[in-house]
């Protein structure tokens, strides 16, 4: 492979068949719901739409470019491409509220279906805060130092199985916490706010770790790598290493604290609106008293 630079990550194109296949059907039924509701005159946000629209983007992004073709070259790249797919992908869907759109869009009968699947009692257990959180932080615990990390760079089917569950433990997640849709699971502001705080230590910790343990994460395929012809250009496997838990540390810093704010200001506004009713309330009183 060509050594890794900026161009190349933009230019290692690979044609997926599933990342683009679910991307493109997936913004495709997004705009036609959206569509759906113009039709009949109602409003759908559309930072809703940006949103849903920026989590397939790095969806697309993180299996199809660059940091595809390179994910299990470099750890390094490896690790910027598991902060996407577990923080920013699943953290934008969750904003665009895909579950509200097809409520207010299908049909009578696979709305019905949708309606079935959300009271049922394994999306109450799935989307129970405490085990959604026990899963979201143990995960990459799991990944890293138990034979799957090395069992995904030595089988392709493990890996692509490894980015879903990233995205679907990351939704699990986030979509009660921070997502508009009427999911079974959701808490107040107030433990949302201490989940993310509990969060944020967990990924520090993981990266410090990985940042300074002397045992190599699939160490004997990296050196195996080093030992192919045109792969002269890769850098140090520790260095690489250290580098990866650097991101990990940083990144997912980074992203929960933009993921804190949004959560501060949903819950600003839900205060407001809380405010606004209460006031309209207090003031039918007041005429009816008066009356």
């Amino acid at each position: 492979m060509d050594p890794l630079s900026w161009a190349t990550l933009f230019t290692e194109w690979q044609l997926a068949p599933l990342p683009l296949v679910v991307t493109v059907w997936s913004v495709g039924l997004y705009a036609l719901g959206v569509r759906a509701l113009q039709r009949r005159g109602d409003r759908w946000p559309v930072g809703r739409s940006i949103a849903w629209g920026v989590g397939m983007a790095a969806f697309y992004l993180a299996t199809s470019s660059g940091l595809a073709a390179y994910d299990t070259t470099l750890l390094s790249v490896h690790m910027a491409q598991h902060m996407v797919l577990s923080m920013i992908v699943p953290l934008s869907l969750a904003l665009g509220a895909p579950v509200t759109l097809a409520l207010r869009t299908l049909p009578k009968r696979p709305r019905a279906w949708l309606l079935a699947v959300l009271h049922s009692r394994v999306a109450k257990v799935l989307s129970f805060p405490p085990l959604a959180f026990g899963l979201y932080v143990l995960s990459p615990w799991a990944l890293y130092f138990t034979g799957w990390y090395d069992a995904s760079l030595a089988h392709p089917y493990v890996h692509e199985m490894m980015h879903v569950h990233l995205v679907a433990v990351g939704s699990l997640f986030f979509l009660p916490i921070v997502g508009i849709d009427p999911l079974p699971g959701r808490v107040g502001h107030p433990f949302r706010v201490l989940l993310t705080v509990l969060t944020l230590p967990f990924h520090a910790f993981l990266g410090v770790t990985i940042l300074g343990q002397t045992a190599l994460l699939g160490g004997d395929h990296y050196r195996a790598l080093r030992e192919q012809a045109g792969y002269g250009w890769l850098p140090d496997i520790r260095a690489d290493q250290e580098l990866a838990g650097g991101i990990l540390w940083g990144a997912g810093d980074l992203v929960g604290l933009v993921f804190f704010v949004v959560l501060f200001v949903q819950w600003v506004r839900a205060s407001m609106k809380e405010a606004e009713r209460e006031d309209r309330r207090l003031d039918l009183l007041e005429r009816q008293g008066g009356g």
